[in-house]
């Protein structure tokens, strides 16, 4: 499903853990690392197709977290020109997201990058808060920005939430 805009609709899925450390994945076969996320099916609400895709990509069943909150609206990331498959129609130019902070509830050795047959996933590992910013690929940056920014006031204490300086962008207002 792609929007009249050419954005296809996904949901980006936060996992954080008792001690404030964010879940953070390397795609398989590749270098870049990510937080899960995925494409919302016609016939699901986006909080539906979270917890599928928290199943289908790290193995994890929505009884194993608790849904801390999640981004008002829409978080957009273009496609650089590169990534845009042209022949594809309805031409998809990027993604509109929205993000959900989870709780894990269990140990993390409930964590299953292979619950599926094609798996998205082939390592991880608990990251700071702030640090997807500057390692995510950088056409994702302000999305992880900006969605990070928003649920700070849920995933850290409040002597925690500041931004550090090295990440130059600043939080939208709440």
């Amino acid at each position: 499903m792609i929007d009249e805009n050419g954005y296809r609709p996904n949901v980006g899925i936060i996992v954080i853990n008792g001690k404030g450390k964010l879940f953070w994945a390397r795609r398989i076969g590749q270098d870049g690392w990510q937080f899960p996320q995925g494409g919302i099916d016609d016939d699901e609400t986006p909080e539906e197709a979270v917890y599928r895709e928290l199943y289908e990509e790290i193995g994890l069943q929505q009884e194993h977290v608790e849904l801390l909150g999640q981004t008002r609206g829409w978080l957009k990331y273009r496609l650089p020109k590169r990534c845009i498959r042209t022949g594809q129609k309805p031409l998809c130019i990027g993604q509109k997201q929205k993000w959900f902070l989870l709780k894990l509830k269990v140990h993390d050795s409930e964590v299953k990058l292979d619950s599926v047959d094609h798996p998205e996933f082939d390592a991880w590992r608990w990251v700071d808060y702030w640090d997807p910013i500057g390692d995510v690929v950088y056409f994702k940056r302000s999305v992880y920005h900006n969605a990070l920014c928003e649920l700070s006031h849920i995933g850290l204490p409040p002597g925690k939430r500041r931004l550090p300086d090295r990440y130059r962008l600043s939080c939208r207002s709440r």
